[in-house]
């Protein structure tokens, strides 16, 4: 891991203090760089971190029934092989988000069992 360390506004600061340990997570989905609706569920993993769950919350979390359908949607078309373009780069994109979901569950799970 490295740390880094940046100057910021005292305003943005007091932000920024209660979901820092979610600070990484909330970066890296800002980098993928979304071209398509994709975002709104990479919004709505941001917003349920700016919220500062618990760990045990986290391990729990699931995206919005609206989102798990057009993820099945888009997974069903894929098995057809009746994505557009646009349709494949969106199931790209949710498959990104999901990596970071997973990842940071499997942190957080690790971290639990260190502690127990």
């Amino acid at each position: 891991m490295v740390q880094l360390t940046m100057q910021v506004s005292e305003e943005l600061a007091s932000q920024i203090q209660p979901i820092g340990s979610w600070l990484p997570t909330i970066i890296e989905l800002s980098l993928i760089g979304f071209k398509t609706v994709a975002v709104a569920v990479a919004s709505e993993w941001v917003q349920f971190l700016s919220s500062n769950p618990s760990p045990q919350d986290v391990l729990h979390y699931h995206v919005s029934d609206q989102a798990q359908k057009r993820l099945q949607r888009l997974l069903s078309l894929n098995q057809v092989g009746m994505l557009s373009e646009t349709e494949q780069l969106e199931l790209d994109e949710l498959q990104q988000i999901e990596h970071i979901v997973i990842m940071r569950k499997a942190q957080i799970a690790a971290s639990l069992k260190k502690e127990s």
